[in-house]
C-alpha cells in the first residue's frame, strides 16, 4: 500500500483574509505568503515550519474545494518548542483569551501539554508541547 509522509498544507475558509492574516501573524508568528497560481490569480497563505495554510474567502472559494466549506469549523493542533507558560504569557499580553488549559492531552506521537484559543472565525486552535 502507498504511504503518506507529511502534511504540506490545509485550506481554511475565513470571513476576512485580512483579519485572519493579521491574527495568525501577530498571535502565532506565521508569515504571509502571497503566490500566483496557473490562472494568474494571487492567493494567500500563512506559512510556519515546512507547512502552510491556504486561505479561501467565504463565498469566493477556489475550485476544487471542500464539499461544504464553512468559516469557523476547523479544530487543529500546532506543536511548539516554546514552553506553554511562554505562550500563556504571550496570549495574555495580546488579550487573547485561553479557552482551556494548560491540560494534558494525547497527540499523534504521545502525550502533549496543551492550551486552546480561538481565531477570529471561531476555529479552535490547540498549541501543544510534547511531554
Amino acid at each position: 500500500m502507498p504511504s503518506l509522509t507529511s502534511l504540506d498544507h490545509l485550506v481554511l475558509t475565513v470571513r476576512s483574509i485580512d483579519e485572519c492574516t493579521a491574527f495568525y501573524r501577530t498571535v502565532l508568528g506565521m508569515t504571509l505568503d502571497q503566490f500566483k497560481v496557473a490562472d494568474g490569480t494571487t492567493r494567500t497563505a500563512l506559512k510556519f515550519g515546512q507547512q502552510k495554510i491556504n486561505l479561501h474567502q467565504t463565498g469566493a472559494e477556489f475550485d476544487p474545494k471542500a464539499a461544504h466549506p464553512l468559516s469557523g469549523s476547523a479544530d487543529f493542533c500546532f506543536l511548539s518548542d516554546t514552553p506553554i507558560a511562554d505562550w500563556v504569557t504571550h496570549f495574555a499580553a495580546l488579550d487573547v483569551p485561553i479557552e482551556d488549559g494548560p491540560i494534558q492531552r494525547t497527540g499523534a506521537t504521545g502525550p502533549i501539554m496543551s492550551i486552546y484559543i480561538r481565531d477570529p472565525d471561531g476555529n479552535l486552535i490547540e498549541i501543544a508541547n510534547p511531554v
